[in-house]
């Protein structure tokens, strides 16, 4: 089936739409009241107006309308500086939410939203700005008038010669909407010219563009504006621009010589070429997904390669081992460079949960400020999109049930405006998010209430705090006692668990009584490949990923330490770590006495805290694909995956967090030396 040109193009419309609306918050954010920032606000407007601009080319006319009433505001703002107050900020930042919905609604083909006209019409009426009947209703949705009979401007103006291409029409674009979009700059005269038909309609080609405009502009319009019109028709058409002092009557003007600028010209650069930018590629992601894939078959080749040559016994430094390491560190190179392709900030992610708390804090009349840290940081595109639900969710909960309305925080001596922060990190090789609040903590005692009420625990069985807090991922649990359009729903946030689990990862939960709550979810960086250790324990193979071995060390009988109730620990230069038998942990055997040594891996943690893992034996380090099990398998405590080896033999994945997260199995007979 051939590519549609025009379905392209819209869609590089909508990403470049994407990037304008980041750029739009971003600045809106950055804004400060107390001495507003020229460019920012200029930078602001351009934003706006690139939308409406790239809109218009589209025929989206309620989006180009509502842009261009935005427009207007910011216009003004850009007059008169002092206008901007904090409420206008916050105010603006509506608008810009709302103007997302229009662009989305363009997008999907859906029903324009309705609830940014209030916002705007609110910021007009501070602003003072009062528009006529027709520019509120028939802006954009009557056919262009081309007024023959006026006669050009005093005063120094611009003139646009517009001729389009063959290649305009047929990638489905429109001069009317062009047309229009300049008519919103200003044009004050619109001339058609008709050179293309004085030879007649008998010898008239189709293919060729008959017709061509003028146009006139004010002056005060910035060449670059005028660019931006045809920025989605540049090298479809052949454009010139230039200042006429005193133009003169077009209604005498019949034909026109359209000039071809020469290579050696320069003209103006359009606002969005910049030479200290990297050029842009953008690619569907079912591309990346599938050369994705294709890398993770190569690696297990290589691996399955490796392992052949090595049970081949070929010498160490025969031409096929060179070779061999040759194809090995292409095939890394290769893996990183396309996990880099994949890799994005989660700013876009943080964006989305800026408009949520904006949204709830006006449903719930609270005030909340969010507070992000690590915008830049870095994680697979799949693993961003599949966090968004867990996050809304966990932000609504925070809302809606941590944070208290104003007079009750005042009363408890906190400041009257609650905070959630967000916040993204890479540590241990993972990617971890914090979400912190300043309410009121978890009441534990109404949840375990609430636990005992629906069966979920007995009435008499002990709980601490932390097995308290966790009730509140237990399926079926939830303290809404009715349904409420933000969280109430009664649906818990096993959810958020079972999400976050699907994606092999985990969350956790803190929370100080009167102080706030942190749930915290840690994900891997990757879905595709990681870096292992390939051990065996019990006759079993497993792989501990290496970004959470810190080092490995022979276990002497003398370095281990009995601490009662069957736990040992490790004394090591002077400090004493946690031990623990991978193959007990795992169930893959009964505990055993360990006097005649053994081997350790030092393991780091994401709260930075270590322990000691016992294996039997050390095969190698490797690179392996990771292969999901929670899709078939649900989450399996302790494993977070598996991967096929180069000999074809499956194993697992260990998550040694995960499976240290829990007391370990109890020994029955295990003897160590103290």
């Amino acid at each position: 089936m051939p590519n549609n040109p025009l379905a392209e193009i819209r869609a590089g419309f909508f990403a470049e739409c994407e990037e304008l609306l980041e750029t739009l918050h971003d600045s809106i954010a950055a804004l400060n009241v107390e001495a507003p920032d020229a460019d920012l606000i200029n930078t602001i407007f351009r934003a706006v107006h690139s939308i409406k601009g790239g809109a218009a080319a589209f025929g989206y006319e309620r989006l180009v309308d509502f842009a261009h009433r935005y427009e207007g505001v910011l216009g003004g703002l850009r007059t008169d500086h002092s206008l901007i107050t904090e409420s206008m900020r916050l105010m603006l930042m509506q608008a810009s939410d709302a103007l997302e919905d229009h662009v989305e609604s363009a997008r999907g083909a859906t029903s324009p939203p309705t609830e940014g006209d209030s916002i705007l019409a609110e910021l007009q009426m501070q602003l003072g700005q009062v528009r006529d009947q027709h520019d509120q209703d028939d802006f954009f949705y009557q056919p262009v008038a081309l007024d023959l009979s006026t006669l050009g401007v005093e005063t120094a103006a611009w003139q646009v010669v517009f001729a389009p291409q063959g290649s305009l029409y047929s990638n489905g674009n429109e001069p009317l909407f062009l047309l229009r979009a300049l008519r919103t700059l200003g044009a004050t005269d619109i001339c058609c010219l008709t050179e293309g038909l004085d030879s007649g309609l008998a010898e008239f080609d189709p293919m060729q563009p008959a017709l061509s405009w003028r146009l006139s502009l004010p002056a005060e319009i910035v060449e670059a504006d005028i660019r931006e019109v045809f920025e989605f028709v540049d090298g479809l058409c052949v454009l010139t621009i230039s200042r006429q002092p005193r133009p003169d009557p077009w209604i005498e003007s019949a034909t026109i010589e359209v000039i071809q600028p020469s290579p050696e010209a320069n003209p103006a650069p359009s606002p969005r070429q910049k030479t200290d930018t990297i050029p842009i590629v953008r690619v569907d992601l079912e591309r990346v997904d599938r050369l994705m894939n294709l890398v993770g078959e190569l690696v297990i080749n290589q691996a399955m390669l490796a392992q052949s040559v090595a049970d081949a016994g070929i010498a160490p430094n025969s031409p096929v081992m060179t070779g061999l390491e040759a194809f090995t560190k292409l095939t890394r190179e290769v893996q990183d460079s396309v996990m880099m392709i994949r890799a994005q900030p989660v700013k876009p992610l943080f964006l989305r949960m800026s408009r949520l708390v904006r949204e709830a804090a006006i449903s719930t009349g609270k005030q909340i400020q969010l507070i992000t840290i690590g915008e830049a940081t870095e994680v697979d595109k799949t693993v961003i999109e599949r966090l968004t639900d867990p996050l809304t969710h966990m932000i609504r909960n925070a809302i809606d049930h941590g944070i208290e309305p104003p007079a009750m925080r005042l009363a408890a001596g906190k400041h009257a405006c609650g905070t959630i922060t967000l916040k993204a990190q890479h540590r241990s090789g993972r990617l971890m998010i914090e979400l912190r609040d300043d309410g009121a903590g978890i009441d534990r005692a109404k949840v375990m209430r609430i636990a005992i009420s629906r069966g979920l625990i007995a009435g008499d069985s002990p709980q601490n705090e932390n097995e308290i807090d966790n009730l509140l991922f237990m399926p079926g649990f939830s303290t809404a006692n009715s349904i409420s359009p933000l969280s109430g729903r009664g649906v818990g946030l096993d959810v958020v668990r079972l999400a976050i689990h699907g994606l092999g990862g985990r969350v956790s939960i803190q929370s100080q009584p009167g102080e706030g709550t942190v749930f915290t979810i840690s994900l891997p960086l990757t879905l595709a490949v990681l870096d292992g250790m390939i051990v065996r324990v019990a006759d079993q193979t497993l792989v501990i990923p290496l970004s959470s071995i810190l080092e490995t060390a022979a276990l002497e009988p003398n370095d281990v330490r009995a601490i009662g109730s069957g736990l040992s620990v490790l004394e090591l230069r002077g400090g004493f770590l946690p031990l623990f038998d991978l193959g007990v942990e795992l169930g893959f055997r009964a505990p055993i006495r360990h006097d005649d040594g053994g081997i350790v891996l030092l393991t780091r943690h994401e709260d930075e805290s270590r322990s000691a893992l016992i294996v039997d034996t050390i095969v190698e380090q490797r690179q392996v694909v990771i292969k999901g099990l929670h899709r078939n398998y649900g989450h399996i405590h302790g494993i977070s995956a598996a991967t096929i080896l180069g000999n074809g033999q499956v194993a697992l994945i260990v998550d040694p967090t995960d499976l240290l997260s829990r007391p370990p199995l109890p020994p029955s007979d295990m003897a160590i030396a103290g």
